[in-house]
């Protein structure tokens, strides 16, 4: 007679798939980000919470602004700061991941191939033994997947599902549309979202307006917006400023190498 758990054994790994099938299909597909804003994003809500339970007010300031009503020199900063890459990766730069969790398989991984497996794991167990020192050198399309869908959650399932929702914007967003909607929604400070309620904040002239010195200060301001901006703090972020203006100086295109310290 064979035993229940015996029976179940078979249908374990196709559970475990349709799990995981069913998991991918409902995260976030972005489609509509092609004509609407989303509105209130996870990032605002999670601040938003955090604030009630810390019982002090929070408001909220953010004005969408078309791109080309966002300064180039802004735009140049923030992709020089950021990810100098941008337009040229599919949502994520696997290069700066395999360096970030020392991952030492093949450059082309195959599920079916044991040492890029165990290359694996020994990735995962780097990042659970050094999580709080490991930035992830997410690229601008996952901040704003992180942004806009997941909040601050450093958890390694939160991560997998933001590389997922990453290649669904690229698949379906203009890179254009991308850096338009992440330069609208990032945190510049507390309560601050985005580049006109940043520009008119922190230096009272709107986002079209910016200089190269006003878009390097904020560029240096996103890696910890709350620990350090151009009215908080700002000697702590000075020398990446300066770092900033001077890739803007002697860079061409924007298609440069990115900053490594402060990738979230």
């Amino acid at each position: 007679m064979i035993r229940p758990r015996r029976r179940l054994l078979p249908v374990l790994p196709l559970a475990a798939f349709g799990a995981v099938w069913f998991w991918w299909l409902v995260l976030p597909w972005p489609v509509l980000l092609l004509w609407s804003e989303p509105g209130r994003t996870a990032f605002m809500a999670m601040r938003v919470r955090q604030a009630r339970a810390a019982e002090r007010e929070y408001e909220i300031r953010h004005t969408f602004v078309p791109l080309d009503r966002i300064a180039r020199n802004l735009r140049r900063a923030v992709i020089v700061a950021e990810d100098g890459s941008f337009y040229r990766h599919g949502g994520v730069d696997w290069e700066a991941l395999r360096e970030e969790f020392r991952y030492r398989g093949d450059e082309h991984f195959s599920w079916f191939d044991p040492g890029d497996l165990r290359a694996l794991f020994g990735s995962f167990r780097y990042y659970l033994a050094n999580r709080d020192e490991v930035r992830g050198r997410s690229t601008i399309t996952q901040q704003l997947a992180k942004n806009l869908y997941f909040g601050n959650d450093r958890s390694p399932l939160r991560k997998v599902a933001e590389l997922a929702v990453a290649g669904r914007l690229e698949f379906f967003v203009p890179k254009d549309r991308i850096l338009e909607l992440y330069l609208n929604y990032a945190e510049w400070g507390p309560g601050i979202f985005g580049a006109e309620a940043a520009a008119q904040y922190y230096f009272r002239r709107s986002a079209a307006r910016l200089s190269a010195d006003q878009a390097a200060a904020l560029a240096a301001t996103l890696p910890h917006p709350l620990t350090s901006n151009p009215r908080y703090r700002p000697g702590s972020m000075a020398w990446r400023k300066r770092m900033i203006l001077g890739r803007m100086s002697r860079s061409g295109p924007v298609e440069t190498v990115p900053l490594d310290s402060g990738r979230r």
